[in-house]
């Protein structure tokens, strides 16, 4: 009777571990999902543009000056808030990494200077 009572026991516990194992296999999967839709979270650039009041990622005067402003007016120890100056450090992060991005990027070689080395031969 003893033996029967521990084949239950031990065939039910692995029954709920591998119904355990099943559902925590769907939920990383949902999760990794959800997670790309979301864009794994990075702020875009038209966001960071708008927080620190610029109209192209080109302005570099404006976005710098309005960065400092932004951070010197939520400076904790003036009152101010860390998360705001958290969004305002991302924005200007994420704008630095797309003019670097466009500034590494060589030029196309436009149709003239193809036609004119070709003519030189």
């Amino acid at each position: 009777m003893a033996k029967y009572l521990a084949q239950i026991i031990v065939l039910g516990t692995q029954m709920v571990g591998r119904a355990f194992a099943r559902a925590l296999r769907q939920e990383i999967a949902a999760s990794q999902e959800a997670a790309k839709r979301a864009g794994g979270g990075q702020q875009g650039s038209q966001r960071a543009l708008r927080i620190l009041n610029a109209d192209k990622p080109d302005q570099v005067d404006v976005i710098e000056r309005n960065y400092k402003y932004l951070m010197e007016a939520n400076d904790r120890s003036k009152g101010g808030s860390f998360y705001l100056q958290s969004k305002v450090f991302r924005a200007k992060e994420r704008l630095d990494e797309e003019i670097k991005a466009t500034q590494s990027t060589p030029p196309p070689k436009s149709d003239e200077t193809k036609q004119d080395s070709a003519s030189a031969r």
